[in-house]
């Protein structure tokens, strides 16, 4: 299976470069992934899509400020995001600029020192200050480099959900960027069940797939928890013939390692591509994705990439708006 096979037309414009100005006032097309079938609809109008006794699972993680512009001694301008740190290892930067072993960054009187360079934008780093207290004081919002712009105070509270809860994330879960208050209140009141789990996004929603082997590619681990309460109500879903909807690749990632594995805490590192056979969600919603990415290959493995690929067209010729700013699917 090639990487290359999942590729489509994106043109630069289409390309959300900063958020809606109003939360939730974005597009959503629904696919049916048995028969193909395409309605254009709008994101504040999920509910429409859903039936009372469906359990839709958010994602309560909080991205983290972890973007660090910092200087060398001799005044060249570096820029580091903090990555996310999975129990006694090293902390792990990504860079941008040139750095070697044991270079020395300042940020306000604060050094970071590069232990290990390890390929591919990644280092190892040591700091005199816990790097989590240096973000929380001088870091900023870890854009996705595809905007190609630095991230405005409007970023603060828009590359968040409005119920991000437990810091850890080095990206936000995007399709969660849309949702609002109103419409979980308008999904409550229509009897869906809305539960949480926390997947800290990480280190493997950065990096490209380097081989054109989909086989080849290996994902990072990240940190999960799925409460227990969460775990009762997708079982009660299935005993009573209702659906388990995903809110976003994340969550369907980590219920999908829980189906897999029976581990509802832990490191997940779960890399679904077309094949995969789904044992918790039966939809999801989720954002545009990027051509030969592994989100892109998740929405493929559960929609069919013939349905998903014709839907991603349709969406270019209508002008939605793609990745994480950009419009969402509803696939069920």
């Amino acid at each position: 299976m090639l990487v290359s096979d999942y590729n489509y037309n994106l043109p630069e414009e289409r390309i959300a470069k900063y958020p809606p100005k109003e939360r939730g006032s974005t597009r959503l097309l629904a696919l049916d992934r048995q028969t193909g079938e395409i309605t254009d609809s709008y994101y504040r109008d999920l509910a429409d899509f859903l039936n009372p006794g469906d359990v839709l699972v958010l994602n309560d993680t909080r991205v983290m400020q972890s973007r660090l512009f910092c200087e060398l001694s001799d005044g060249r301008k570096r820029e580091l995001v903090v990555l996310e740190k999975h129990g006694n290892e090293p902390q792990r930067v990504m860079y941008r600029g040139k750095l070697h072993d044991g270079d020395i960054l300042f940020i306000k009187n604060n050094k970071i020192t590069i232990t290990k360079i390890l390929g591919n934008g990644i280092a190892e780093v040591k700091s005199e200050i816990n790097l989590n207290k240096l973000t929380e004081n001088y870091g900023t919002v870890p854009l996705p480099p595809y905007l190609h712009r630095d991230a405005t105070e409007a970023d603060k509270k828009r590359y968040q959900t409005v119920w991000a809860k437990h810091m850890g994330s080095a990206a936000a879960p995007t399709a969660s960027l849309n949702m609002t208050d109103v419409l979980l209140e308008k999904l409550h009141q229509k009897g869906i069940i809305i539960k949480y789990l926390t997947l800290h996004v990480g280190l493997g929603t950065f990096l490209p797939i380097r081989s054109d082997n989909v086989e080849d590619h290996k994902m990072h681990s990240e940190w999960f928890h799925i409460p227990e309460e969460t775990i009762d109500a997708i079982e009660l879903a299935k005993k009573s013939n209702h659906r388990v909807i995903s809110l976003g690749t994340t969550v369907a990632r980590t219920l999908e390692y829980y189906g897999k594995t029976g581990k509802t805490e832990g490191e997940d590192d779960i890399f679904i591509y077309p094949g995969f056979k789904f044992r918790v969600i039966d939809a999801l919603l989720t954002n545009y994705h990027a051509p030969k990415s592994t989100v892109l290959m998740l929405t493929a493995a559960f929609a069919g990439w013939d349905h998903l690929k014709i839907a991603y067209d349709h969406a270019v010729e209508s002008k939605y708006n793609f990745l994480s700013y950009g419009d969402s699917m509803f696939i069920y």
